[in-house]
C-alpha cells in the first residue's frame, strides 16, 4: 500500500515538473480563443460567412441588397415546454457585417 502511494506521488511530482518549469508565468490564451463557438464574429464579414459562424441559416428581414439587415434565432434550450430562444439581428453594409444586436425580446408569461 506504501509503495503504491509512493509510486503515485513521483508520477504526480514528474507529471507538474514536465508541465511548466518553476518560476516561469503559464503562457495564457486570448479570451477569443476560449469561446464555445470556433469562429467568432467579426466585422467585415459577409452573409454566408456570418452563417457558417452562427451554424445556421440568416433570415431576411429588410433593407435594399448590400445593405440589409438579417435575423438569427438562437435556440439557447430552456425547460421542456417552453422553448427559450435569442433574437440575434445583423446589420450588413456594402455586403460585410456592420454590427449585431441581440433583442432578448419580452416575456409574454409575465405581462
Amino acid at each position: 500500500m506504501k509503495l503504491m502511494m509512493l509510486a503515485a506521488a513521483t508520477m504526480l511530482l514528474s507529471i507538474s515538473a514536465q508541465a511548466e518549469p518553476f518560476g516561469a508565468v503559464p503562457s495564457r490564451q486570448p479570451f477569443v480563443a476560449t469561446l464555445s463557438n470556433n469562429i467568432p464574429l467579426a466585422f467585415g464579414m459577409d452573409a454566408e460567412q456570418t452563417a457558417r459562424a452562427l451554424g445556421q441559416k440568416l433570415q431576411y428581414v429588410r433593407g435594399r441588397p448590400g445593405n440589409e439587415i438579417y435575423l438569427a434565432l438562437r435556440n439557447i434550450g430552456g425547460s421542456g415546454l417552453i422553448p427559450y430562444r435569442h433574437r440575434l439581428f445583423l446589420q450588413f453594409r456594402h455586403g460585410q457585417l456592420a454590427g449585431w444586436k441581440e433583442d432578448y425580446g419580452e416575456n409574454w408569461m409575465w405581462e
